[in-house]
């Protein structure tokens, strides 16, 4: 269409979504399909949350509320960063958006422009180069492979630093790889932010509470406070509440960048829904117990898909510190071909066959920024997980 803006061709689609909307299509037609694609936890909202939601219903607290979030929220979310990460901050210090993704974009659109770079490690969440680009900005990608735990390194972020550099995008633990940053790795990172005062530091911290095998989570500006004025910490109650739909996710940073984030947000969607967050007030607030049951599971179904896809010839997978999905290498398979004839040339190409043919919905790693890789979310039942282990086995064994 001639009207459409020529921003648009700077971004695509988000491939995780297209994947899982393509298995959907496949399930509508009567194929029996299993959706590994999508990164929502298949647990419950819990029950007292459930519940807040409800009374805040029948309370008739149904109407617009301020822009970025109800007072009683944000000091939930000033408490749960006093208590949870040694942080301290003023209830004009946050923001709560429809979503962390709004959060991200509000901030980006708030801060970036023609010419300026966002530093972003990969793998990466599909969506942080595209958010860049439609800032206007231009992303910078820095490779952590397997080989190096699926981190950059000092080096290789100093490199990546020009004058043009606004941001470092920090997800740990990660979404695609489940690699989080220990706080020695996380205070090289800082020591290197600290040589250039004009690069702030986005942290994404969705998965904080999503750790196995002892590792401690820290943020980095919990590990070198002197970056704390120039680091907008983003979180959300989507993953560790089971909480996807209800769309809240939260910020915290410098005051003057939290009032822009206002501005854009109340120019776009205003407030976040009103019962979603008095629900996340309890989510915050209330019992945090479950969670060790949660992370009990998610930790036995990651040991479970790790040795599965290991025993696969072709498949390498990494075992991950946090967040719910594993990166397996399928360098071994490149190069094969499936029994319908299709050469396994690319990732997508693994992962389209192997949903046509396989039966299996899985999101490629170019999607992610390296290849050649897919990512597994092992939000879901064993059962579903052992059934859909089997059939990638099956499927990698039937190519020649």
């Amino acid at each position: 269409m001639r009207h459409l803006s020529a921003t648009l061709s700077r971004v695509k689609p988000s491939p995780t979504v297209a994947m899982s909307g393509r298995a959907l299509e496949l399930q509508a037609e009567g194929r029996d399909v299993i959706g590994l694609a999508a990164g929502e936890p298949d647990f419950d909202t819990p029950p007292h949350v459930r519940a807040a939601g409800v009374a805040a219903i029948e309370a008739g607290k149904t109407r617009y509320t301020a822009v970025d979030g109800i007072p009683e929220l944000k000091r939930a979310i000033v408490e749960k960063f006093r208590r949870e990460n040694e942080l301290d901050y003023a209830v004009s210090q946050i923001s709560v958006g429809t979503g962390g993704k709004q959060v991200l974009y509000n901030a980006l659109m708030a801060t970036l422009d023609p010419g300026d770079e966002v530093v972003i490690p990969a793998p990466y969440w599909v969506s942080y180069p595209d958010m860049v680009r439609l800032a206007g900005a231009e992303p910078v990608i820095v490779e952590a492979p397997a080989e190096a735990g699926f981190k950059i390194t000092p080096q290789q972020l100093r490199a990546a630093i020009t004058d043009r550099t606004k941001w470092l995008m920090f997800n740990s633990p990660s979404n695609p790889t489940g690699a989080a940053y220990s706080e020695s790795e996380i205070r090289a990172l800082t020591d290197v932010l600290l040589e250039f005062p004009d690069v702030w530091i986005l942290s994404d911290d969705i998965y904080e509470h999503l750790t196995y095998d002892g590792f401690r989570f820290t943020t980095p500006a919990q590990v070198e406070p002197r970056l704390k004025d120039r680091t907008l910490v983003v979180n959300g109650v989507s993953k560790a509440y089971a909480m996807t739909g209800w769309r809240i996710g939260y910020a915290a940073g410098p005051e003057p960048l939290i009032a822009a984030m206002r501005k854009i947000q109340s120019q776009s969607t205003s407030n976040p829904c009103s019962i979603s967050q008095w629900a996340a007030v309890e989510a915050l607030n209330g019992p945090q117990d479950f969670l060790d049951g949660w992370r009990a599971a998610f930790r036995r179904r990651r040991d479970l898909v790790v040795a599965r896809l290991n025993a696969v010839d072709g498949i390498d997978c990494a075992t991950p510190e946090g967040a719910f999905y594993v990166y397996p290498s399928i360098a071994g398979l490149i190069g094969r071909r499936t029994p319908a004839g299709k050469v396994i040339a690319t990732d997508e190409d693994f992962a389209m066959a192997l949903l046509e043919e396989g039966g299996v919905a899985v999101v490629f790693g170019a999607a992610f920024g390296l290849s050649p890789a897919f990512r597994v979310s092992y939000a879901c039942s064993d059962e579903m997980l052992e059934d859909a282990c089997a059939r990638i086995g099956r499927f990698c064994a039937g190519l020649g």
